[in-house]
């Protein structure tokens, strides 16, 4: 599995796969984190073989990634409401300008945020928060985030549905979309839409006879 592959070379004293350092990524590397955004845990062998290269490039090709950085690390994606954090917010900061330090540091502190980002727009900053009941999300806004001196408001949201979520997207990815709308639809058989009638004329009909006898 990939992730044993990396601690298994991931001895002595040197980094391995150091000939990714400043990879240019090609086709063939795409093609293997597409694999690998299916299946983090599929193997050498089969990885190969999902993107026609022998083992050993496959191999090479991985370690390679994992030492330029393209690949920062292997982790698992869990049902957070089986976890017992089933609500999910979004909130909103404007923080006050001479006090970005301090409010890194408060946020660091505070195990409910999954994901924070520094905005452009009205507000600073966007923190995602995981917790089990809307009442948690209160607290965390008035108790906690407000007693910030750093923060001078929020707003938060709360997130109904996560319609679609990946793993990462690929540039890759665009051309598969491109090439799949160029693909002729199932609706159509030859220049003629299923559904409608072609007419043809009773001496154009005859002479088709002919020619099949």
């Amino acid at each position: 599995m990939m992730s044993e592959i990396s601690r298994n070379g991931a001895t002595g004293g040197g980094q391995p796969g150091r000939i990714g350092i400043g990879l240019e990524l090609d086709e063939i590397h795409m093609k293997i984190l597409e694999v690998l955004r299916e299946n983090g845990r599929i193997s050498v062998a089969a990885l190969a073989e999902r993107v026609g290269i022998s083992r050993a490039n496959a191999y090479t090709r991985f370690e390679a990634l994992r030492a330029d950085g393209a690949i920062k690390r292997f982790t698992a994606e869990i049902d957070h409401v089986r976890t017992g954090l089933g609500i999910t917010a979004l909130i909103f900061v404007t923080v006050r300008q001479q006090m970005w330090k301090q409010f890194r540091a408060e946020l660091a502190r505070m195990p409910e945020v999954e994901y924070c980002a520094i905005t452009t727009g009205q507000h600073d900053a966007m923190i995602q928060v995981r917790v089990s009941d809307v009442a948690a999300v209160h607290t965390m806004v008035t108790d906690r985030l407000a007693n910030i001196p750093a923060v001078k408001a929020t707003e938060t949201v709360f997130i109904l549905d996560e319609v679609l979520k990946r793993p990462y997207v690929l540039p890759s990815d665009r051309d598969q979309a491109a090439r799949a709308q160029r693909r002729p639809t199932p609706e159509t058989q030859g220049d003629v839409p299923l559904g409608k009638m072609r007419f043809v004329g009773a001496a154009e009909g005859r002479a088709a006879l002919r020619k099949d006898t």
